[in-house]
């Protein structure tokens, strides 16, 4: 359904969201127990390039980061995994990348706290974004939370039409936080805007109603994904949770898959793997429903993972897939 320009040295570029994760160590307990930490890249665009890359697609990134020993340890981990970070460029007014605490009650129950307060990854701006870079890539990934506020929203837009005019196929995670945001008309509105100027869009049934609230709330995923289609999506993947994701694609067809069975570490961190392998079938030529399974199943190898950063190859996946399947049959 997706033909991307070929003779790229880039297969995605991603814009959005570099934070730090803090992890506890003792966990299963609320988090002002804990006292023990690790630490981890963050952000859903981050573990998404890191996810894709260890898939074997090259993968660029365009943020701005601090000035400072994190800045230092994104960048420097963003490079052993083989992530171009030649258009990555660290702040110069003391912002600091966001961090994140998590907290990890039970296998049932896991919160997050953010610390967002002057973000680095806010701070890229139209200026950062060049066309010529943008040329290199065959799919450019905005995130959601890079539209929350000035001047990253405007930098992912100007990044948006730069792609469509040099054919760069354009994927909107729509990767909704509440944080920076300062009220719901503009969540719709921004994501609005990017959503019908996507050629694949990734949300849950909740991040959708964000999309769609100024424009027809309450749409079933039937109507939410023809809605999409019509204004050019050739692919919108609408995820409900344990309740598993559907794929509804521009030829009519859906798809539809169930998450694998797993003893959960924590409920956080699926979707970035879920995405990383989705999108690493979508530049295979893999057929929608083989996307849905590694997706799927990545997914449902990342919440029993203690990072959200840790990614699994291509190899591990179809090896949790075999396995689960021997153990509990087709899903």
């Amino acid at each position: 359904m997706i033909t991307f320009a070929q003779n790229r040295p880039l297969d995605i570029i991603l814009l959005g969201r570099v934070a730090i994760d803090f992890n506890p160590v003792d966990y299963f307990q609320p988090l002002e127990e804990c006292s023990t930490f690790k630490k981890y890249v963050g952000g859903s665009p981050a573990n998404i390039a890191i996810g894709v890359s260890r898939h074997g697609l090259k993968a660029g990134f365009i943020a701005r980061v601090s000035d400072d020993q994190f800045g230092d340890f994104v960048t420097h981990s963003f490079e052993k995994e083989g992530i171009d970070i030649s258009n990555i460029r660290r702040c110069t007014n003391g912002e600091k990348l966001g961090l994140t605490f998590t907290e990890i009650i039970s296998r049932e129950e896991s919160r997050i706290l953010m610390y967002r307060n002057m973000a680095a990854d806010l701070q890229v701006c139209p200026e950062d974004v060049d066309e010529q870079y943008i040329k290199k890539s065959k799919a450019l990934l905005i995130s959601g939370t890079a539209l929350a506020q000035s001047p990253s929203r405007e930098a992912a837009l100007k990044a948006m039409y730069l792609a469509k005019r040099n054919d760069v196929k354009i994927i909107f995670d729509i990767d909704y936080r509440e944080y920076n945001w300062k009220s719901l008309d503009e969540i719709s509105i921004y994501y609005s805007i990017v959503a019908q100027n996507a050629d694949i869009i990734l949300g849950s049934r909740e991040e959708f109603d964000l999309t769609e609230r100024l424009i027809e709330p309450d749409r079933t995923d039937e109507q939410t994904a023809k809605a999409w289609i019509d204004l050019g999506a050739k692919v919108v993947v609408i995820k409900h949770g344990k309740q598993g994701s559907t794929a509804f694609v521009a030829d009519g067809n859906k798809f539809s898959v169930k998450p694998f069975p797993v003893e959960a570490l924590k409920g956080f961190g699926g979707g970035d793997g879920y995405a990383s392998a989705f999108l690493y079938g979508i530049f295979q030529g893999f057929d929608i429903a083989k996307c849905l399974e590694i997706g799927s199943a990545e997914a449902s190898m990342m919440v029993r993972n203690h990072s959200s950063s840790d990614l699994p190859t291509i190899e591990e996946v179809e090896k949790f897939i075999a396995e689960t399947k021997a153990k509990y049959g087709d899903l």
